[in-house]
């Protein structure tokens, strides 16, 4: 009889991995993958809590869902109250609150545990395209970006906004530094601007981009700004003070990181760093999640699954998780192996 020849032997015996009940799990998730469904539009927005413990997502249904980041990824929480999509969502660093951005002019803050809206942001003029929270600070200080031009602060404590830069541009991403001090623009004029929040006026420019800029996002430290963009790249740029960039010394620009795309529906694609900054992913038009390796600038996972462009994926705080959003109403949790 002639020898079969194979590469690769399945175990026969019953501890196979293929049961459930056997299957070694690597994070608090009841199954490696999860899809979660309902949502009645493009879901364009993700966010887990500082925590760990809850993702929440917003979508084109003017609505955001909540639902328990471990487990069977239940949802739990609907908060509603805006009159058209919700293009960005964050946790306060304290995570009690949910602040979001929508394309009906306003922001909206809501409770975390009960869902309600607690206050409604309103002094834009224009969709309000992105919103960003201060990690290190108080927890009740956001920032907004969005098309009137402007870039605003504002303080769950108070009423109205706190401070407001003007710029030339449309501008489609914000980022707040770590300690508060400084806040960080992108939009139409493919520059990022920083601000200074304590005199109130633009403290730098950096260029690199040759496309509208749709995300910017600090890494964990605080010493680096990550930005996607339409030109199909991601980008990181050392934002640490002392960096000489005007003698041509030092160039402000890191790394890029390629093999994204952006398509022509023009969607704000997001971009996100791991826990640790030791990885970078980021929206993207081909259907596929992207992640690379942030040191080497190479690409570790692309994660097929979803049937419509990507628009956001965020890494898990505590755990090896991942999750992604799309334009084909649904959302993916899985673990990275």
């Amino acid at each position: 009889m002639d020898q079969q020849v194979a590469l690769y032997v399945p175990p026969t015996d019953e501890h196979d991995g293929t049961n459930t009940g056997g299957d070694i799990r690597t994070s608090s998730l009841t199954s490696a993958t999860m899809k979660l469904s309902g949502h009645k539009g493009s879901v364009y927005c993700l966010a887990y809590d500082p925590q760990g413990e809850v993702l929440c997502s917003g979508s084109f249904d003017s609505t955001c869902l909540l639902w328990n980041a471990g487990g069977n990824c239940s949802n739990f929480n609907v908060l509603s109250g805006h009159k058209n999509a919700i293009l960005d969502v964050k946790f306060t660093n304290d995570s009690e609150k949910i602040i979001t951005a929508s394309a009906d002019f306003n922001l909206g803050v809501y409770d975390a545990l009960t869902g309600t809206r607690m206050k409604r942001f309103m002094g834009h003029t224009g969709i309000v395209n992105a919103v960003d929270v201060c990690r290190e600070g108080p927890s009740s200080l956001a920032v907004s970006a969005s098309d009137d031009r402007t870039a605003r602060l504002w303080d769950t404590r108070v009423r109205g906004e706190v401070g407001c830069f003007e710029d030339e541009f449309q501008i489609t991403a914000v980022a707040y530094a770590n300690d508060g001090k400084i806040v960080y623009t992108g939009g139409i004029d493919n520059c990022i601007t920083a601000w200074d929040v304590r005199q109130m006026h633009r403290s730098m420019t950096m260029k690199g981009h040759t496309d509208t800029i749709t995300c910017l996002a600090l890494n964990p430290k605080g010493t680096h700004l990550l930005s996607n963009s339409m030109d199909g790249t991601l980008r990181t740029w050392d934002i640490r003070p002392f960096v000489d960039d005007a003698t041509g010394g030092k160039k402000r620009h890191d790394k890029t990181f390629v093999g994204g795309t952006h398509n022509s529906e023009k969607g704000l694609l997001n971009c996100a760093w791991s826990e640790d900054g030791s990885m970078v992913t980021g929206g993207s038009a081909d259907r596929v999640v992207h992640v690379w390796d942030e040191l080497s600038a190479e690409e570790l996972y692309c994660l097929p699954g979803h049937a419509g462009c990507v628009n956001s994926v965020v890494f898990h705080p505590k755990e090896n998780v991942i999750a992604s959003a799309s334009s084909d109403k649904s959302i993916f949790v899985g673990e990275l192996s």
